[in-house]
């Protein structure tokens, strides 16, 4: 992990380091909590920084055979870390190991390999600029020469942290609230109604009938804009799509209301209604809409019992989504409401579908207005990455994509955009080295650019 790290050709290391490495980051999706960005909040120790709610880390220590103790139970935080650097070693080949001596690296300036024998030298090495001045969560943002994040809050969220983030004098990164009104489609799972109990609190106003739940969404989404808000966010593990009217979204809602069970058809028609209402919003506002497709949630019944969701048992589904997606695209189209969209699957069998549909509702001058979203999740590893922009620059435009996103909980994940940056310089590289695209450093810079921040800038708008 050199200076030349993933890049194989002379021309990849001039693109990395000459165009892509000093550029700043829009992350314009991630878990990061808004509360800890404006409390500033301080570490104890790398356990709390690294180990805290990362289900990447927590599978991988469980394939290492490492007790339940020492990933989420009640061991102390130096033990944990312990059982993460025994884990460590053993990752050869997952994204994990690189990413882990990135951080170290990058963040704490620690270039010894990570292992049960020099875990604990590194324990106080980390603890030791963690616990100093400059490495808070405000800190490690700027450090990372981030410009833009983009949080996931629910409708029913009141965003007063992002408000108060505003006033900061001494910060100037941008923390923009994202809508993720997915409590509000599961219209058959059991928090649906807590969920909409809790809307009403937010909104001001009981809601007893579907009007009054679509006038609370659009008033969410229009506060939600007010702050900055200019993305939404949609986990459609499985893809729905079926005609329906306003009335009977309205009844199937009322039915819900009531605790009667409601059939698939119902469920179809009412997320189809629902998140077409939202599209033609998002269209109005002039939002981009993001769309997470084929996610197999909650395998494990017993632990989902015992620890709760996103805790390291989830996989990739298998489902069909070509053509309910293209129904959904296709219905916003036909009424001129489709808005700026990105579109992620978790399982890569899906990827030429996503880039051949995104080049059917390309349009009204807007360059790489349907984006097919990074590698994601499971997939966002050198094979997955590479794959993902093999199959776009095969079927579109490379050279328009948004790049990179961190998903995730941690402030020192943004190193997973040098990785990705790395991999982006590493293929034009190739390219240029096999003698399919012309050595001009002044057009392949710019598209490095384009893709590491400029064509989210322009893009997002925010």
């Amino acid at each position: 992990m050199g200076e030349d790290f993933l890049l194989t050709t002379e021309t990849a290391v001039q693109l990395y380091e000459n165009y892509a490495k000093d550029m700043p980051i829009i992350d314009y999706h991630c878990h990061l909590s808004p509360q800890e960005i404006y409390e500033n909040k301080k570490f104890k120790n790398i356990t709390e920084a690294w180990l805290y709610g990362d289900h990447y880390k927590w599978r991988a220590m469980r394939a290492n055979g490492i007790p339940e103790q020492y990933i989420t139970g009640n061991a102390s935080d130096y033990d944990k870390f312990i059982a993460w650097a025994k884990t460590v070693p053993m990752l050869i080949g997952n994204p994990l190991y690189n990413w882990t001596h990135l951080e170290l690296q990058r963040f704490f300036g620690i270039h010894e390999v990570l292992n049960e024998q020099s875990a604990p030298a590194i324990w106080e090495k980390v603890n030791a600029q963690l616990t100093g001045d400059g490495f808070s969560a405000r800190d490690l943002i700027v450090k990372s020469n981030v410009t833009v994040i983009c949080t996931t809050d629910d409708p029913a969220d009141t965003l007063e942290y992002h408000q108060q983030i505003k006033q900061l004098d001494d910060f100037n990164v941008s923390v923009l609230p994202s809508f993720r009104p997915d409590k509000g489609l599961e219209i058959c799972r059991e928090g649906f109604l807590p969920w909409l109990d809790r809307l009403s609190t937010t909104y001001g106003s009981a809601i007893g009938d579907y009007e009054t739940l679509l006038q609370a969404l659009e008033a969410r989404v229009r506060f939600f804009h007010s702050i900055g808000g200019r993305v939404s966010d949609h986990a459609l593990d499985t893809v729905m799509h079926e005609e329906s009217t306003r009335e009977e979204a309205g009844i199937i809602f009322a039915k819900a209301l009531k605790g009667e069970a409601l059939t698939l058809e119902d469920e179809k028609k009412y997320k189809t209604y629902t998140l077409t209402f939202l599209g033609k919003l998002y269209a109005e506002l002039g939002w981009v809409m993001q769309l997470h497709m084929n996610a197999l949630r909650n395998n494990n019944t017993r632990m989902l019992n015992e620890l709760g969701p996103d805790t390291g048992y989830d996989s990739m589904n298998d489902n069909d989504i070509a053509k309910p997606l293209v129904k959904f695209l296709d219905g916003l189209e036909q009424e001129n409401a489709l808005p700026k969209t990105i579109i992620y699957s978790l399982n890569p069998r899906d990827n030429y579908a996503i880039a051949g549909i995104i080049g059917s509702f390309q349009g009204g001058g807007v360059a790489g207005k349907i984006q097919f979203g990074t590698a994601w999740w499971f997939n966002d590893n050198k094979e997955g990455m590479l794959d993902q922009m093999k199959v776009l620059s095969n079927l579109g435009l490379l050279s328009r994509f948004v790049g990179m996103l961190t998903d995730s909980r941690s402030f020192l994940s943004y190193t997973r955009h040098e990785y990705f940056r790395r991999l982006v310089c590493r293929l034009i590289g190739e390219w240029v080295e096999e003698g399919e695209v012309p050595l001009d450093m002044e057009l392949l810079g710019s598209i490095v650019e384009g893709i590491s921040f400029k064509n989210a800038k322009e893009y997002f708008a925010f």
